[in-house]
């Protein structure tokens, strides 16, 4: 009877387990999908993401910590949302694969007449300027600047990028590149576009370039909040957050899923949520899945200036971002800081032998626990590391995640709130 008993209950755990990943896949798999416009500002793409969100927050029985589940807030944001040609010799290049726009980029169509500058012509202020007249008078068949930057020194490739964002106000740029693409977010709009193309691309003397710009002033985004009180009327309060807005479209036709970078933050979170919806803490929980990060942590820095829970009853935040991999352990920034909360990951981890590594970071402003930082009140935020690495990249799909790992973060991190 025992063995039966035995074999019983490791066939429930099997089976609840199972029952997680199948929701986890099911959650990533519908943020990365075209529907949700890779959760960015082209075609309230975040909006349907937060709709979404606050949706599962309903299905696990979580509340609203005020009457709504969303808090809306307003930013400045550079959007894409049409028309993106890139033509070289009749032949339209691939976005995020042969070219990318950078996200300050203005509206442009027309074709494009290049004419190189080298390093030196780029240093050299009287150089530059007569090159720069000679394109604005007409005195050479150009409109725009090619630069490349293959094989340039960093430290002077920077200088020659901040000359650049100058010169977008008067004439277009095109920089060839050899390095990975990585795009962003563009808070501000510039006359002209910023281009830049690989080197595996074999320019002409023109280039037809199509860019349909559009710069929202005021945008209105949301974050997403749910609640999870104790029974206890002296519980400490732990934040989990995950942010879940991503770069949304270059174009029409392009969109960045944001699968590592951060749909599976959002899977985690609603993981640990449903675990403590199903085994109680003793602790309040406070659920944020925070909107404008990749804007600039703009979210999480409205929430903490305009908070719908007392900043000074939170006693800890964990925050939790690119979650896709994990087969090489997690780093936890703040870690130099929070000490306490670094050893106890590390002790749980060493106990249960969930991942191969608990790695130690200091303190960065570069995701949403910063602003709570500081606030004052104690932050971490944690990240997997392992042989995903697709970020902020048109690769960044669902179909390159890795859910090996998944059920071990969960178990590491409802630990963790357990015993803070």
């Amino acid at each position: 009877m025992l063995n039966l008993k035995l074999f019983l209950f490791f066939c429930i755990l099997g089976f609840s387990s199972f029952s997680q990943i199948k929701d986890y896949k099911r959650i990533t798999s519908t943020l990365c999908s075209p529907n949700f416009h890779g959760r960015g500002y082209v075609n309230k793409g975040d909006s349907i993401a937060a709709d979404f969100i606050k949706g599962e927050f309903q299905k696990i029985g979580l509340k609203p910590r005020k009457k709504n589940f969303l808090q809306t807030f307003n930013l400045g944001v550079n959007t894409f949302p049409n028309k993106m040609l890139v033509q070289v010799a009749d032949i339209p290049l691939s976005p995020g694969v042969d070219f990318i726009v950078a996200p300050e980029s203005g509206s442009f169509n027309g074709e494009i007449y290049p004419k190189e500058l080298s390093v030196e012509q780029f240093l050299n202020e009287e150089s530059l300027v007569l090159a720069i007249k000679g394109i604005l008078n007409n005195e050479v068949r150009s409109n725009a600047i090619l630069y490349n930057s293959v094989g340039v020194q960093s430290d002077t490739n920077n200088r020659i990028h901040s000359i650049i964002q100058q010169l977008l106000s008067i004439v277009p740029v095109i920089e060839i590149v050899d390095s990975k693409f990585m795009w962003s977010v563009g808070r501000e709009q510039v006359k002209y576009p910023y281009l830049k193309i690989q080197t595996s691309v074999k320019l002409e003397a023109s280039i037809i370039v199509h860019i349909d710009a559009k710069f929202e002033k005021n945008y209105s985004s949301q974050n997403i909040i749910a609640y999870l009180p104790s029974k206890k009327w002296n519980a400490k309060t732990i934040v989990v957050t995950a942010h879940y807005d991503h770069l949304g479209r270059m174009g029409k036709e392009t969109y960045f899923p944001g699968a590592n970078d951060n749909a599976s933050g959002i899977g985690v979170l609603l993981a640990i949520a449903q675990h403590f919806k199903q085994n109680k803490s003793d602790k309040n929980l406070l659920f944020i899945a925070f909107g404008g990060e990749e804007a600039g942590l703009i979210g999480s820095h409205y929430f903490v200036n305009h908070p719908t829970y007392p900043i000074r009853k939170i006693d800890f935040v964990l925050n939790i971002d690119i979650m896709g991999s994990g087969d090489d352990g997690i780093t936890v920034v703040n870690a130099t800081e929070q000490e306490k909360a670094y050893h106890l990951l590390e002790q749980i981890n060493n106990q249960k032998q969930l991942i191969s590594r608990v790695k130690k970071r200091g303190q960065t402003k570069n995701s949403d626990h910063y602003w709570f930082s500081e606030k004052g009140v104690p932050a971490i935020f944690v990240y997997t590391q392992g042989s995903n690495k697709n970020y902020h990249d048109i690769n960044d799909t669902y179909e390159n995640l890795i859910f090996d790992e998944v059920e071990n973060l969960k178990e590491l991190f409802t630990s963790f709130i357990r015993q803070y």
